[in-house]
């Protein structure tokens, strides 16, 4: 709004009418934020004079001092009067809201200067009052004992000299009146006194009075006695003192009105209702305080600088170097400036730059690596004292299908085979069996297909003894010798199960001696391999078999610490829907507990629950013990080792980086290499058959991606573009849709809205169960991509003696069929010197002037070609027929 918005003439604007008296008004100018003013037209109303009870008229300060009473000094009057004219002066400038607040803040400095000043005097009189008792009291001790009295002296000489005898004896002198103190009250008809914050208010510093030394007290004595002599009795030894100069009213500390405060509404004035003032702010305060700290606690002692241990990694920020230095990010720009590196705080320099910087700032370092990160082994042996004998660890290997899983089951008194499709094992079970005695030994159940290698491997490192099961009647086959080769890899001692000795065809003798040319000697042989001949089938040599294993144990000496945390490996590892990710884990020393934390590979979780082979939930499992871990973060690889942190946020650190390990050996490409070079392109040419594999545990799935990259040729190969445990997902078919890539499912099965989606997209969805069929099929697959393959076969040779020509542009050719016939149907080629010059089909064949279908060997006869004429003497015609064969890889 500007200023003269309110003085235009509007519309409509009368003069109210009515009876009240006309009032004197006035014009104040409003200010608001932004640049805004007001001007507003107020009423101007008699100023009200606010004086101190008792207090007389201004008038009355006119009349002679003489005049006056005898009372105290009041030096605040004139003060007062000089802020009255003052106030008078200033009154026209002030609005009635703002000369209100100073009215009353002018009230309460006279009020606060009065107080003052009572306490002042009364002070003062105490004072004097004690010094005069004193004096009396040294009078009377010093005096002779004559009847007149010593003369009053003043009360500023303390130790005054008797009078002379020829000075005549002053009658005495009764003590002057005493005055009655004043009362101070307040008011009730002047507002409230106004209620300070709790900050002590500074005194002022009173003036020290010096003592008057004795010669000059002595000498002063006699000249104050005549004074004191001839004092009427109204005078008191107050009125001998010069009159101090009246205080001062205390100015505002500001120098000025506080007319912003003036009118305000803040939470102290609506509780205190209206009384006092605006209170101090806490920034105020705290201001206040820390210079009265600066103040009395003098300059500051420069503070010896800390030298920190900076642990600098391979690479790192300036500003993280900054932090953990303790030091002014800018200070270490500034220093790279000058060392010639232009960089920001967010920039990341190296570790001999660090350095460097760490070396110049004063601070020592020390360096880590990235590996330091990851957690270290924990190779150390266990005292004797804290060993404690466990069960043994037992690996039934052997070939496909010669009964171990029913060798597990009769010892386990269980029926697993029936429950495998196709009657294979195609996972590692692991299982612990309580004997007769109450001992207990644990059993893995590793596959016999040819696939799964690497399970076979892995539990030939995690075991203490492998029971090799070889059929009676069947013999040694492939995955029995690879059995026995992993075993000695494993350097772990081996006893020979001869299964189904209960057929006819049984021959254990053929088995024993077969073993020999692997190196494989049993006891009946004079060797030292133990070896059993059982029935799984009939349960027959059960006994002597978990006899022979605790024998084997005994002597091994087998004993692990359960009291420290927990090691183990991944025995087998899958994705089950209702629970997530699930880890088969065996313990290998300590024990497991729900709650702990833990890694595993590059993965990392806390322990949920922890279930035993039978389904049930237990608190802990100690060493050598299989069970099921719930808690994980992901399906972790089957064999990697588990170990136990302290807290969660080690074990996701040791995560993250192997999981970042991974990825980089994932995407870290090799130097290029002439070799290479060629390599890839013979792997452009060759045709690639995409494909998504997912199965049920995480052994599958590596034992299906090796047995698909083995049937990889030179002229198709196949590609996993995902493989991966759980069900078929959206994402899956999604991925598998945009590469036209079928979906190999092992033991698992897409949901609805995968299915939903592969329909619509025309994406392959194929369900096995049994390996080698899965890997049937692909191989199919893969051969049928490929197309069938064509076989040329030569039907007959014949040489051109002879060129003719034949019309006006064409040339025939005389034959002399030399090998097999010559024949029309078939598809032909034109030879000169071993090259081929012309691959077609022959337009016509004559003998003699007749055309035949066909010529045989021996004889003559001549050949013209559809669109070729380049013929000469001395070329040979082959005639082929194509044969089209199905491809097989």
């Amino acid at each position: 709004m500007s200023d003269t918005d309110n003085e235009k003439p509007k519309l409509g604007m009368r003069a109210p009418l009515g009876l009240k008296r006309t009032v004197e008004t006035g014009k104040v100018k409003q200010s608001f934020s932004h640049g805004r003013s007001n001007t507003v037209v107020v009423e101007v109303k008699s100023r009200r004079v606010l004086r101190r009870p008792g207090e007389p008229d201004p008038v009355a300060h006119d009349e002679p001092a003489a005049e006056a009473p005898v009372a105290p000094p009041k030096p605040a009057a004139p003060a007062v009067s000089q802020q009255t004219a003052a106030r008078k002066a200033g009154d026209s400038l002030l609005s009635r809201q703002e000369l209100q607040a100073k009215l009353l803040r002018e009230a309460d400095e006279a009020r606060m200067n009065a107080l003052e000043e009572a306490r002042r005097r009364e002070e003062r009189e105490r004072q004097e009052a004690l010094e005069e008792e004193r004096r009396r009291a040294e009078e009377a001790r010093n005096a002779p004992p004559e009847p007149e009295r010593a003369p009053v002296v003043d009360a500023a000489a303390p130790e005054a000299a008797p009078a002379p005898e020829s000075t005549p004896v002053t009658p005495e002198v009764p003590p002057a009146p005493a005055t009655n103190p004043m009362e101070l009250a307040l008011d009730s008809s002047m507002p409230a006194p106004r209620r300070f914050t709790p900050v002590p208010r500074p005194e002022r510093p009173q003036p020290v009075r010096k003592p008057e030394s004795e010669p000059e007290q002595a000498a002063s004595a006699p000249a104050s006695a005549p004074s004191s002599t001839n004092s009427g009795p109204a005078s008191s030894p107050a009125s001998k003192r010069p009159a101090e100069a009246p205080a001062r009213p205390a100015r505002d500390r500001k120098g000025g009105d506080d007319r912003r405060q003036a009118g305000k509404l803040t939470v102290n004035r609506a509780l205190n209702d209206g009384d006092g003032a605006r209170a101090r702010s806490l920034a105020a305060l705290k201001r206040a305080r820390e210079k009265e700290k600066r103040h009395f606690g003098g300059p500051r002692e420069a503070q010896a600088k800390q030298v920190r241990d900076v642990i600098v990694p391979e690479a790192i920020t300036v500003q993280e170097l900054a932090n953990r230095m303790a030091e002014k990010g800018a200070d270490l720009v500034k220093t790279l400036f000058k060392m010639g590196m232009p960089v920001t705080m967010t920039q990341t320099i190296d570790q001999d730059t660090a350095e460097l910087l760490v070396t110049e700032f004063g601070h020592n370092i020390q360096r880590v690596s990235d590996s330091d990160i990851d957690l270290a082994l924990d190779t150390g042996e266990d005292t004797e004292d804290q060993m404690k004998p466990r069960p043994p660890v037992v690996t039934i290997m052997g070939h496909v299908d010669h009964g171990k899983t029913s060798l597990l089951d009769a010892l386990r008194g269980t029926d697993v085979v029936r429950g495998e499709a196709g009657g294979i094992t195609q996972h590692i079970g692991a299982y612990q069996v309580t004997m007769k005695d109450k001992s207990q030994i644990t059993f893995l159940d590793t596959p016999g297909h040819e696939a799964f290698t690497e399970m076979r491997a892995r539990g030939a490192n995690v075991t203490d003894i492998v029971v090799l099961v070889v059929a009676a009647d069947d013999g040694l086959k492939p995955q029995t010798i690879e059995a026995i080769n992993h075993t000695k890899a494993a350097g772990v001692p081996m006893i020979v199960a001869i299964n189904k000795i209960d057929k006819p065809e049984a021959n254990a003798k053929k088995v024993r001696e077969a073993l020999l040319q692997y190196e494989v000697i049993v006891e009946e042989m004079s060797g030292d391999v133990q070896d059993v001949e059982v029935s799984a089938l009939k349960k027959t040599g059960l006994d002597e078999l978990i006899e022979k294993i605790q024998i084997q144990a005994e002597l091994m000496e087998l004993k692990a610490n359960p009291d420290r945390m927990a090691e183990g490996n991944v025995i087998e590892a899958k994705l089950d829907k209702g629970r997530g990710p699930v880890a088969t884990i065996l313990i290998s020393r300590g024990t497991l507990r729900v709650g702990d934390v833990f890694v595993v590979g590059a993965e990392s979780g806390k322990v949920r629950a922890l279930i035993d082979d039978k389904g049930r939930q237990i608190k802990e499992a100690g060493p050598s013990m299989p069970v099921e871990v719930l808690g994980l973060s992901g399906i972790p690889m089957a064999g990697d080792p588990l170990q136990v942190v302290e807290n969660e946020a080690r074990a996701r650190e040791v995560a993250e980086y192997r999981q970042g390990v991974l990825t980089n050996k994932r995407t870290t490409t090799a130097p290029a290499s002439l070799e290479m070079m060629f390599s890839a392109l013979k792997d452009k040419q060759a045709i690639e058959y995409p494909l998504v594999v997912k199965a049920d545990t995480q052994g599958s799935v590596e034992a299906i991606v090796a047995s698909i990259n083995k049937i990889s040729t030179a002229d198709i190969r196949a590609r996993v573009l995902h493989s991966g445990v759980g069900g078929i997902t959206e994402s899956d078919v999604t991925l598998a849709g945009a590469s036209g890539a079928p979906i190999i499912g092992f033991n698992v099965r897409a949901n609805a809205k995968a299915r939903e989606i592969a329909e619509r997209q025309k994406v392959a969805l194929k369900y096995y169960d049994i390996i080698y069929d899965l890997i049937d099929e692909i191989r199919a697959g893969m051969a049928g991509e490929l197309g069938p393959e064509a076989f040329e076969t030569v039907v007959g040779r014949a040489e051109i003696r002879e060129v003719f020509p034949a019309g006006k542009h064409g040339r025939a050719a005389g034959l002399l069929v030399v090998d097999g016939f010559i024949r029309k149907a078939l598809k032909a080629r034109i030879t000169r010197n071993d090259v081929i010059i012309y691959n077609g089909e022959i337009a016509s064949l004559r003998r003699f002037k007749d055309d035949v279908p066909e010529v045989r060997a021996g004889l003559e006869c001549g050949v013209t070609f559809a669109s070729h004429t380049d013929i000469k003497p001395g070329d040979f015609l082959e005639t082929y027929e194509v044969e089209l064969r199905e491809r097989t890889l």
